[in-house]
């Protein structure tokens, strides 16, 4: 990333934060160039790419300020979630989203793909063609359970970045971060077990708990900072419970990154309660700003935390290739992938090793991160203008997802009935809570280029919750 991307992100950040608020005036050019020790022109670079994003406005002879216009929808509320454990329901809802195969001439603004339009991916396709072609008996065998050698040293390498110093040897390659999870969760928990959960949360693993015949305790969950740790620590009091889930890095589906402070503090209490902590941090190299986020297992000493995380967020998911660093948990998570599917496939694996020893991946990665933020700012700018002024917004700092929450009372699980004439989809609320709670929410995605189609849908989509608000008894506030 360059010096003045560098800088723009930072002061981009602190606008999105609200540190400088609509109207205010900006840092100058010289004082800028001063506090970073960068040249005028740099600055000057970084103002342009901030004018591009929206958030700053030159004055001539006055300097840069913030758009009167970025006035923002409010934050959704910080979840009240049940204070019991739950058996886990929303199958049917769940179903009716990921059963829809993808068609030229439907929208899906409800899942969660990354744009695989990039031209940074055609590295990747030409080693998997080449591998293809030669009919290497390498690649149309069995692997070893653990995963191809060479994919998992980029493994390694890669989570450098995050903080971790891990050899290949704790890495296992899974058939994408859904088995990650699921191996993991079946390490450590049996049927009847509890496991903490942020709330709202990531949908695959509400039904793995489902599917094992486990509990969710869901715990509130603040959409800046992640889950309240005072919550987490009576539930820890409370309940038996086995296992702390959570995605803290660019989460999924409220974007927030948890503060480094409270990974490590979430640690000390998984420490002092002897409970394991299943990471997901399949959006963490994601993160709009640089350096990428820390994760837990970054500060995990004793091996408790379990790291799992997949290249289908960051490059495609046909490819179903993930990973995880178990810990001490090694051994559980091996018997639990025999069991599930053995070996992951080895075409894949010998594809991305290739493309990552390549160096292609960290410009893709830079490539992409600049067009979600872009794309985050596009979406932001059509609720705004499209939907009513009631609604509640999420803040992601990362990924590609946002979450809307209407007033109470509203039912999202009809909007998408609705929309579905229009060919337009979105993610219900509900389908991330263990309690089929967030009911007046959505989740829409922001991943793809800004096209006149993906306008034209998220206005039909605003335009169909003001039209139900107005219903008599559409919602309460």
């Amino acid at each position: 990333m360059t010096l003045y991307t560098n800088l723009a992100e930072l002061l981009g950040e602190r606008i999105e934060q609200g540190l400088y608020r609509p109207g205010d005036r900006l840092p100058s050019v010289r004082a800028l160039s001063q506090e970073h020790g960068v040249s005028l022109s740099t600055v000057q670079q970084a103002y342009r790419h901030l004018e591009d994003r929206g958030l700053a406005q030159p004055k001539p002879k006055s300097g840069y300020f913030v758009p009167q216009g970025r006035n923002k929808p409010a934050l959704p509320k910080i979840s009240r979630a049940p204070q019991r454990p739950v058996d886990i329901s929303q199958w049917d809802q769940v179903l009716e989203q990921i059963a829809f195969a993808p068609r030229n001439d439907f929208i899906q603004l409800g899942r969660g793909r990354p744009d695989i339009d990039s031209p940074t991916l055609k590295p990747l396709l030409r080693s998997l063609s080449r591998l293809s072609r030669k009919q290497d008996l390498q690649t149309l065998t069995y692997g070893s359970i653990h995963g191809d050698q060479r994919l998992r040293e980029q493994v390694a390498r890669l989570a450098v970045g995050s903080g971790c110093q891990l050899s290949f040897e704790d890495i296992v390659i899974t058939t994408g971060c859904h088995e990650a999870l699921s191996a993991a969760i079946r390490a450590i928990c049996a049927p009847g077990d509890i496991v903490a959960v942020d709330s709202p949360s990531f949908h695959g693993v509400m039904q793995a708990l489902k599917g094992f015949g486990m509990k969710a305790l869901e715990l509130p969950t603040d959409p800046i900072t992640g889950i309240n740790l005072k919550a987490l620590e009576l539930a820890l009091e409370q309940w038996p419970i086995k296992a702390i889930q959570l995605t803290p890095t660019c989460n999924n589906p409220l974007g927030y990154i948890m503060p480094d402070a409270n990974k490590r503090a979430l640690l000390a209490l998984a420490q002092r309660h002897d409970v394991a902590i299943i990471e997901d941090d399949v959006y963490g190299e994601l993160a709009y700003h640089y350096p990428r986020p820390r994760t837990i297992k970054s500060y995990d000493d004793d091996g408790r935390v379990l790291l799992c995380s997949s290249f289908s967020k960051t490059l495609a998911p046909g490819f179903r290739v993930g990973w995880i660093a178990p810990g001490r948990y090694l051994d559980q998570v091996l018997h639990m992938k025999y069991m599930s599917t053995g070996a992951t496939a080895q075409l894949p694996q010998l594809a991305l090793a290739e493309y990552l020893e390549g160096g292609h991946y960290e410009p893709h990665l830079r490539r992409m991160r600049a067009q979600y933020a872009r794309g985050l700012d596009q979406m932001n700018d059509w609720v705004s203008r499209y939907f009513p002024a009631s609604v509640r917004v999420s803040r992601p700092q990362g990924g590609f997802m946002l979450w809307v929450e209407m007033p109470e009372g509203f039912d999202s699980q009809r909007l998408n009935r609705e929309l579905a004439a229009y060919k337009v989809q979105i993610a219900p609320g509900s389908i991330f809570s263990a309690a089929g709670k967030y009911r007046n929410c959505l989740r829409m995605n922001y991943a793809s280029r800004h096209s006149v189609e993906v306008e034209a849908a998220v206005r039909k989509v605003g335009e169909t919750v003001a039209a139900m608000l107005q219903e008599p008894g559409g919602a309460r506030d």
